[in-house]
């Protein structure tokens, strides 16, 4: 795609438009991490005591708390990945099977009967099984001198991805009649098997240096009202139409829910 407009500069951005890019100035290689498998684990999962399944954990469940009255929600959704083992498939040596172990941690809201807000930290061991997944050993064995310690890369190569949210928490009292908060909890996570690889890229050079940021301006806010449309003063309507099409059945239409009059 070569453009014709020679101010063009090259910068972030979308491309919209076909044919309006200049050719690249060079090839660059760039050392990225590249994804060679990725899945994706969905669970919900509520508190229940004894050995974690797939929809329960017996670490859902707080510490005792002191007269909770209404829970708020959750924040500060953290995950670790501890291990994980990989289990060569005897009839797909590409393959293995993957076992990993991982700790999601956060903090759950709520307020006591003085109406204060308090917060309760919760961290769940998990462990997930992925049956068949694509993640090769790297070829070439990577050591670093920039950094004191050089990294493991090899131990880094499965990476997670994690979007949780706590979807209900409900107070209840325990075997010692003690009142504790059991939160409901449902994640979206993503396992990836990663490599650092060597890329050949296009590239137009450098990115050039951006913009200056504009400062905000202090606004008269009777200038910003008297701008605004005119809001509307009464709801729409949601009325049945007065005549049907060819097609409806006008018994459904007209029909009301209140008894017919005997």
């Amino acid at each position: 795609m070569i453009s014709s407009d020679n101010n063009f500069i090259p910068r972030p951005g979308i491309i919209n438009k076909q044919g309006c890019l200049p050719d690249p100035i060079e090839l660059v290689c760039v050392e990225v991490p590249k994804v060679f498998d990725q899945c994706l684990i969905k669970r919900c999962i509520k508190y229940h005591d004894g050995p974690d399944t797939n929809c329960t954990d017996e670490e859902l469940r707080s510490t005792p708390l002191k007269c909770p009255k209404i829970f708020l929600g959750c924040h500060n959704f953290n995950i670790k990945l501890l291990a994980f083992d990989k289990i060569p498939i005897r009839d797909h040596p590409d393959y293995s099977k993957i076992i990993i172990h991982f700790v999601i941690s956060f903090y759950a809201d709520f307020l006591d009967r003085n109406g204060k807000q308090c917060s309760e930290f919760y961290e769940i061991n998990r462990c997930e099984t992925i049956s068949r997944f694509y993640c090769p050993n790297s070829i070439a064995k990577i050591a670093s001198t920039n950094v004191p310690d050089s990294k493991d890369f090899e131990s880094e190569q499965l990476k997670l991805e994690l979007v949780a949210e706590c979807l209900d928490g409900t107070f209840t009292k325990d075997c010692d009649n003690n009142e504790v908060l059991d939160i409901t909890l449902g994640f979206h996570l993503i396992v990836k098997c990663e490599l650092l690889v060597q890329l050949l890229i296009p590239a137009y050079g450098y990115c050039p240096v951006p913009k200056p940021c504009k400062p905000i301006s202090s606004k008269d806010p009777c200038i910003e009202f008297n701008r605004m449309p005119a809001p509307k003063f009464y709801p729409d309507q949601k009325l049945r139409p007065l005549f049907t099409d060819d097609h409806d059945d006008e018994e459904n239409i007209y029909d009301c829910d209140c008894d017919d009059e005997k």
